[in-house]
């Protein structure tokens, strides 16, 4: 069966900082792309960050550009999201999301981690 859990949520205060990660299993880790997209009540899903099946590529959302860092071990299945100088604004709930390199029909989602970014 296909999973991926996030895990890494909670609350932090602005300006602080905290690591996602999500860990896949149920298929072929390496060759599909991972992404981390957010959702805050009364908004659309959002992409955060993307990065390619071997981790040589990433795009980010202008909005976390230069704070947050996604990587991934394919090694250990798992894909990160380094959040840093965090905002109010961040607060949202954090899905992984894996995509097949070639067929885009492949893709998977995670049930979410919830970011609480509050003073």
């Amino acid at each position: 069966q296909v999973q991926l859990v996030e895990s890494g949520g909670g609350l932090v205060q602005p300006g602080g900082s905290l690591s996602l990660s999500c860990v896949a299993s149920g298929f072929t880790f390496s060759r599909y792309s991972m992404s981390w997209y957010r959702q805050a009540p009364g908004k659309e899903r959002e992409l955060v960050a993307t990065i390619t099946s071997t981790g040589g590529s990433t795009t980010y959302a202008d909005s976390v550009k230069g704070r947050f860092t996604i990587s991934r071990d394919n090694a250990k299945n798992t894909v990160y999201l380094q959040m840093n100088s965090l905002e109010a604004e961040d607060t949202a709930v954090y899905y992984c999301h894996a995509q097949h390199r070639t067929w885009r029909n492949d893709n998977y989602w995670g049930q979410g981690t919830q970011v609480t970014v509050s003073s």
